[in-house]
């Protein structure tokens, strides 16, 4: 089995102990940085520690042309004693600055005249730094926990003997012919400092673990780990472009990141695959942020049991959540128990109607989707596009056939702060092809909670014209309470 090992492994090894509570990772020998921010971070009392700042590349839609912008992005890990952070500009003047997620309620103070911000943490966190509403040029920077996957310091000085460990040391590493598949068995570890040029696939296998601090994308587009027909894999801690898994069984997927740039850059898609866990993840993508479809690119079957949680969306275009669009038209695939859980969708950019939605069930293919649930989510105002857009529907560009049915769909403690919504869409095809089910349980927009029983309300209005939601033909049992 092939080792990765540089002479940068020693190097990667200083400073990182058992009682170490900040570990920093300097950029390995090959890697890219950036200077358009300095960032930096220490325990109250004690020496500042640099953190590496690496470009990163997102899209921005203006008008109806797509752009790549390059941002910023940093990593350390902390064991969650309170650490303060400073941030120094060195492409613009700071009049405003805010940190997202919102709900985080994090404000940095300023320091040494305009150009330095600080603010403390006292557990980990995945942000966006954002300075006089630049979120195209902003800084991601993902304070980790400590990493208890990282191989011991004997297992890394006896790589040979480890036959069913990958490590890829500090340092910039392109894959040979831009992959690597990962046997079964093996864990892949890739430590901070590190940058891997290619795709790891996990193909018909099982019992796979990528754990680490490091990126992991190709060098165009493309995804930077493949989860193919495979079972027990455990992914942690890494960055990457887009996760798609397929036709799979029991995948977590914890702490991870995926930030891309392309068309079709999808973040991280289900396609035909039971038992996946997302928790902890951050995604900005230039396309769906968080997918579950049925069959699809190869991959047979419907899904069951998929669940993200504690988790951070960013939509630089299309849906933060999408459910349902693909499946067997010839069959009838079900997608069936989707929970998204204690969730902050932080935008959505989108001008084609239908595509938009940061909550999007579009159910075609002669799928059936039911028992979903959106549990404790907060959506700040995004750009341009619509809170729910939930409907069978007949889209000849993705889709053979509509969908059969939705059913069963819960919205429970839903906030959304902002002025940009479009008017949100619930539509069922025909009588044979309906939306049936909805309930909306403490929905809060702007501070206003939308009931059925709500003050104000005309006994001739419906609920949704209220809170601007359009409830069309073919839809059965709305509930706002």
């Amino acid at each position: 089995m092939k080792k990765i090992f540089p002479a940068l492994l020693l190097t990667s090894l200083l400073g990182i102990s058992a009682q170490a509570r900040i570990i920093t990772y300097p950029a390995g020998e090959g890697v890219k940085t950036t200077d358009a921010y300095t960032v930096r971070v220490r325990q109250a009392g004690t020496e500042w520690n640099n953190v590496a700042v690496y470009p990163v590349k997102v899209d921005e839609v203006r008008g109806t042309k797509h752009h790549v912008e390059i941002s910023s992005m940093a990593y350390f890990d902390f064991d969650g004693t309170p650490v303060e952070i400073e941030v120094t500009s060195h492409t613009a003047a700071i009049d405003t600055a805010r940190i997202r997620p919102l709900s985080y309620d994090i404000t940095p103070s300023y320091v040494r005249g305009d150009s330095v911000l600080r603010f403390t943490l006292d557990s980990p966190r995945n942000l966006s730094v954002e300075i006089n509403g630049d979120i195209f040029h902003n800084l991601q920077l993902f304070a980790n926990p400590l990493d208890s996957r990282r191989p011991s310091a004997k297992a890394l000085r006896n790589l040979k003997k480890q036959k069913n460990l990958i490590y890829f040391a500090p340092g910039y590493h392109k894959l040979p012919g831009d992959t690597l598949r990962i046997p079964s068995g093996t864990t892949v570890y890739v430590d901070g400092g590190a940058r891997v040029a290619g795709q790891l696939i996990a193909d018909r296998a099982r019992d796979i673990r990528i754990y680490g601090r490091g990126e992991i994308h190709p060098e165009g587009r493309g995804e930077g780990i493949y989860i193919k027909r495979s079972r027990n894999i455990d992914i942690e801690g890494v960055i990457v472009t887009q996760v798609p898994v397929g036709e799979s069984d029991s995948v977590t997927i914890t702490n991870v990141k995926s930030i891309s740039s392309y068309g079709w850059g999808d973040g991280m898609n289900v396609f035909a695959s039971s038992n996946v866990t997302y928790d902890s993840v951050f995604c900005r993508n230039s396309d769906d942020c968080s997918t579950v479809y049925a069959t699809r690119k190869g991959f047979n079957g419907g899904c069951r049991n998929i669940l993200m949680k504690n988790s951070t969306l960013w939509a630089d275009v299309a849906h933060p959540i999408m459910i349902g669009l693909h499946g067997n038209a010839e069959g009838c695939d079900t997608i069936s128990n989707i929970v998204y859980r204690n969730i902050d969708i932080l935008d959505q950019q989108e001008k084609q109607i239908d595509y938009q939605g940061c909550f999007g069930i579009s159910c075609g293919d002669n799928n059936v989707v039911e028992n979903v649930t959106f549990d404790n989510i907060r959506v700040e105002d995004f750009r341009q596009g619509q809170l729910v857009n939930i409907r069978i529907f007949f889209n000849k560009k993705y889709c053979l056939a509509p969908g059969r049915a939705i059913r069963n769909i819960l919205f429970k403690d839903i906030t959304y702060n902002g002025h940009r919504a479009e008017l949100s869409i619930i539509a069922g095809y025909d009588s044979e092809h309906t939306v049936e089910g909805i309930t909306f349980e403490n929905l809060v927009i702007n501070g206003e909670r939308i009931s059925d029983n709500m003050p104000g309300k005309p006994a001739w209005y419906k609920t949704g014209d209220m809170c601007r939601f359009f409830i069309g033909e073919h839809v059965h049992n709305v509930v706002f309470k």
